[in-house]
């Protein structure tokens, strides 16, 4: 995959999961009910601050919060860059 973003000190550029379609017991959730999800995969990371290196790598499948970041869509993908501080956890 090649993605022309590059992501600046302490930011990760992450592709989040598409939303859930089908509960567990096969019950269709419509378009409207729909939840932003919280998981995604590492597409770019920045170098990081002269405090703070970075610990999570592209590839890693991570968890984000809520209301992480700032979403945007390029070459018609939504991604998101968020503060790595606002990742949770590495999956």
């Amino acid at each position: 995959m090649s993605i022309h973003i590059k992501p600046l000190a302490d930011r990760v550029l992450i592709e989040p999961m598409p939303a859930e379609t089908k509960t567990a017991s096969g019950i269709i959730i419509p378009d409207s009910a729909k939840e932003k999800p919280q998981r995604g995969t590492v597409i770019a990371v920045g170098n990081g601050t002269k405090d703070h290196d970075m610990t999570v790598k592209v590839g890693d499948n991570v968890l984000y919060a809520k209301y992480a970041g700032t979403e945007l869509n390029f070459d018609g993908k939504d991604y998101l860059i968020v503060r790595e501080s606002e990742i949770l956890a590495v999956i």
